[in-house]
């Protein structure tokens, strides 16, 4: 599965959809619009799971596993640059418990100035895409 595709596609539409609101939105709601827009695509070929844990008892926000390959995702509602770095590094964490190479991240971001799209962020020799609506 070309996920970062998926990513593209989920802030095209996220922001058709939602892009001029600037309601009260939690991180919840976040994930819940993201798994509503990837059900149709893993259609019973593979599974998410919300907040797997590891066995050092972390958190995952999503696993997806599809056609024996799997993505871990961190969703995150943008507080700013630091809180964002920490999302990095939380799923970076994660991609290194996993010893996965790429990882995702997805933010929602509700300031007006935004500059929404899909980028790669490398951090030591791990790739996230990280996707900003």
């Amino acid at each position: 599965m070309n996920f970062r595709r998926v990513l593209e596609k989920f802030v095209e539409s996220f922001d058709s959809l939602y892009g001029d609101r600037n309601e009260t939105f939690l991180e919840d709601a976040g994930r819940r619009y993201f798994m509503l827009f990837l059900k149709p695509i893993i259609n019973g070929v593979g599974n998410s799971y919300v907040e797997a844990q590891t066995r050092n008892q972390e958190r995952m926000d999503l696993v997806v596993d599809y056609r024996g390959e799997q993505f871990v995702v961190e969703l995150k509602i943008w507080r700013g640059n630091a809180y964002n770095e920490r999302g990095e590094a939380q799923i970076s964490d994660y991609l290194e418990y996993f010893h996965l190479k790429k990882g995702y991240m997805l933010s929602f971001n509700f300031n007006k100035h935004k500059e929404i799209g899909v980028k790669d962020i490398v951090l030591g020799d791990k790739l996230i895409v990280e996707a900003v609506v």
